[in-house]
């Protein structure tokens, strides 16, 4: 397997593209299915999780056509030929459950294999299936699949989730656009991906109101039509790039950054001595002293600090002065990367959903092991501001949430190389 070697040396300065959001556009693409006319994304991101939404829409008959080096996507949805989404594909990606909902609305059947996605504690799909039981679904769950009907179309009706789910709300959304009636989402998710898909939908002829709201009103028509859409900046990328930086000092620019993707991020940055002020292209990032201050951080749903940025966070807080405490309450199992970052000399305290770390005044290099997506970047980040060589294994994990990530890092002056498996 590939592994990325870190050698740390000192300040950042230049500017980083940031890509189309990874989440926004998995959320996208499955909607080419809710209408027989062609829908095109730009501003697409390339990453291995695209490729494999590519393969999963391809199966069930749809066309994906990749075009300007993978930054267009031409979807046609007008001949689906097969309704049974195979686990072999959808073993790979979380985001696979997404192909549920507009399968059932357009058809009346699907037939979708439970899915699986980085190791990173429960995260169960009990939530959309009874969304969709809500609008009328029959469901059935047999040798690991989920085989849904509605043979007269789903209707209208009320959705009320216990807790916020952004895979949830975007499964019925999508459903809920072809429902006979209306249709209303409570305690919906508010995330930016689920305003661009939402944004998207209405494009195709949906009727959609309160995206972005904890209340989402969908008025049901009889079909969608195509459409273009560009997929909104990837708030995560830019969180992870502005902490670059950060860690290891200078003045970087996110090109396409936007303060209101990350509110609650940029005022955790703020209280730990990190200015972040916006230009007409993005947003720039530098340490206001030297001294990075402790700070607290809870993850909570959007607007509040995102869970996709907490191992990112811990990389920073490692050389703080004094001690911070993380609390994850998004996911459990989350601290996966901690145990890695002691490696590198951290002093980080790990009880239950809780992470106690002590800043100390120099990270050490050190071989460590990505365990998930987001935690292969923390270490990374990390070896930004360590002392001597990091190699960090297992990195095909980066590949499905990062495109680029050398070469965008080498482009601000980062001594970084991925070393091909032999």
């Amino acid at each position: 397997m590939d592994s990325i070697v870190v050698t740390g040396n000192g300040p950042l300065k230049g500017k980083i593209p940031i890509a189309g959001a990874k989440n926004a556009c998995l959320t996208l693409m499955p909607a080419t299915l809710l209408s027989e006319e062609p829908l095109t994304l730009t501003n697409t991101p390339r990453l291995s999780d695209i490729k494999t939404m590519t393969e999963l829409l391809a199966s069930l008959g749809a066309e994906v056509t990749q075009l300007q080096d993978g930054q267009v996507l031409a979807m046609s949805s007008h001949d689906i030929n097969n309704h049974t989404a195979h686990y072999d594909i959808v073993r790979k990606m979380r985001a696979s459950i997404l192909v549920l909902g507009p399968m059932l609305a357009r058809d009346g059947h699907a037939i979708v294999s439970l899915p699986g996605g980085c190791a990173i504690g429960a995260r169960p799909v009990d939530l959309h299936l009874k969304a969709l039981e809500a609008l009328g679904a029959e469901l059935d769950l047999k040798d690991g699949y989920v085989h849904a009907k509605a043979m007269k179309g789903l209707r209208g009706g009320t959705i009320d989730f216990p807790i916020v789910s952004v895979g949830a709300t975007e499964n019925a959304l999508m459903a809920a656009t072809l429902a006979k009636g209306t249709t209303v989402i409570n305690n919906a998710a508010r995330e930016p991906e689920i305003v661009d898909l939402a944004t998207c939908l209405r494009k195709m002829g949906a009727q959609i109101e309160g995206d972005g709201t904890s209340t989402i009103t969908i008025q049901g028509v009889d079909r969608l039509s195509g459409a273009t859409h560009p997929v909104v900046t990837d708030r995560i990328e830019l969180g992870t790039y502005m902490l670059a930086p950060a860690i290891c000092g200078g003045e970087v620019e996110l090109l396409g950054g936007r303060m209101d993707l990350l509110a609650a991020f940029c005022e955790k940055l703020d209280q730990a001595g990190i200015d972040v002020s916006e230009t007409q292209t993005g947003l720039v990032v530098r340490r206001r002293d030297d001294v990075i201050k402790a700070v607290d951080v809870v993850t909570e749903p959007f607007p509040g600090f995102p869970t996709d940025l907490q191992a990112q966070m811990m990389a920073l807080l490692c050389t703080a002065d004094g001690t911070s405490v993380l609390e994850e309450k998004i996911f459990e199992n989350r601290f996966m990367h901690a145990p890695e970052l002691i490696r590198m000399g951290a002093r980080i305290d790990v009880h239950g959903g809780t992470a106690r770390v002590t800043g100390v005044k120099q990270l050490k290099g050190a071989p460590v092991m990505a365990t998930d997506l987001r935690a292969s970047v923390s270490l990374i980040l990390a070896g930004l501001a360590a002392q001597g060589e990091t190699v960090v294994s297992r990195v095909y994990h980066l590949d499905r949430g990062y495109e680029h990530v050398v070469r965008k890092l080498e482009g601000v002056g980062a001594r970084i190389e991925r070393i091909k498996d032999k």
